[in-house]
C-alpha cells in the first residue's frame, strides 16, 4: 500500500510543472512557427536563386528583371513573399524580406536607410500589438536573421558593406556572404575570408555566432555544429 501511496504521489508530481515543456513544445509545433528572412545585396549575386534553394520553391516568379538603365534610377524598395512550408508536421510561415535596389545606384550613400527604418518599424508595430488588449493572434513581422552578400571581386568589405553592417547589426542577427565564390580559387577563397574577419573585427561589426550545444545533444548532432563552426568562421562563401 506504501509503494503504491509513494508511486501515486510521483505520478501527481511529474504531471505538473514537470511537464510544461513538454506541452508548451507541443502547442508550438501545432500553432506553427513564423521566420522572417532578409536578404540584402546588390543585384547579379544569386540572393533569389539562394532562397529558392534552400526552402525548395519559387518565390521569385513574377519578379521583372531590370534592365541597365532603369537599375541606375532605381531606388532601394522592400518586397515582401510569404510561403507556407510544412515539414514531418512542422508548420513554417517563411517571410522573405528582398531589398532590390540596394547597392545598385552610382551614389550609396545611406541606401540603407529604408532597410533600417523597415526593421524598426516592425519593432514598434510588435511592441503595440503586445501592449494592447488582443493579443492572441499577434502577427510577428519581425526580422530575424539577414543574409548579406558580399561580392567576391574586391580585397575585403567596401565602405558601404561596412555601414550596412554597423547599421543593422544591434537590430538584427546578420550572416555575411560570399557570393560567387565558385569564380574564385580554393587560396584567393582564403585570404578574402581572412581579410574580411579581420575587417569585421577591426570594425567592430557584431555578426551572427553559432550558439553552443546543449549537453544532452547526440554526439552526432555535436560533431555536426562543430563543422559547421568551422567551415563558416564569421563569413560563409556561396
Amino acid at each position: 500500500a506504501a509503494r503504491k501511496t509513494r508511486g501515486a504521489a510521483a505520478e501527481k508530481q511529474y504531471v505538473g510543472f514537470a511537464t510544461l515543456p513538454n506541452q508548451v513544445h507541443r502547442k508550438s509545433v501545432k500553432k506553427g512557427f513564423d521566420f522572417t528572412l532578409m536578404v540584402a545585396g546588390e543585384s547579379g549575386m544569386g540572393k533569389s536563386t539562394l532562397v529558392n534553394s534552400l526552402f525548395l520553391t519559387d518565390l521569385y516568379k513574377d519578379r521583372k528583371l531590370l534592365n541597365a538603365e532603369e537599375r541606375i534610377n532605381q531606388t532601394v524598395e522592400i518586397i515582401k513573399h510569404t510561403v507556407d512550408i510544412e515539414e514531418k508536421g512542422v508548420k513554417l510561415k517563411l517571410t522573405i524580406v528582398d531589398t532590390p535596389g540596394f547597392g545598385d545606384a552610382v551614389n550609396n550613400n545611406e541606401c540603407w536607410k529604408p532597410i533600417t527604418d523597415y526593421i524598426d518599424q516592425q519593432f514598434e508595430q510588435y511592441f503595440r500589438d503586445e501592449s494592447g488588449l488582443n493579443r492572441k493572434n499577434i502577427q510577428d513581422n519581425r526580422v530575424h536573421c539577414c543574409l548579406y552578400f558580399i561580392p567576391p571581386f574586391g580585397h575585403g568589405l567596401r565602405p558601404v558593406d561596412v555601414e550596412f553592417m554597423k547599421a543593422l547589426h544591434e537590430k538584427v542577427n546578420i550572416i555575411p556572404l560570399i557570393a560567387k565564390a565558385d569564380c574564385l580559387t580554393p587560396n584567393e577563397i582564403k585570404k578574402l575570408k581572412d581579410r574580411i574577419r579581420e575587417e569585421i573585427d577591426k570594425f567592430g561589426i557584431k555578426v551572427y555566432q553559432f550558439p553552443e550545444c546543449d549537453s544532452d545533444e547526440d554526439e552526432e548532432f555535436k560533431q555536426l555544429d562543430k563543422e559547421l563552426k568551422w567551415r563558416t568562421s564569421h563569413t560563409v562563401t556561396l
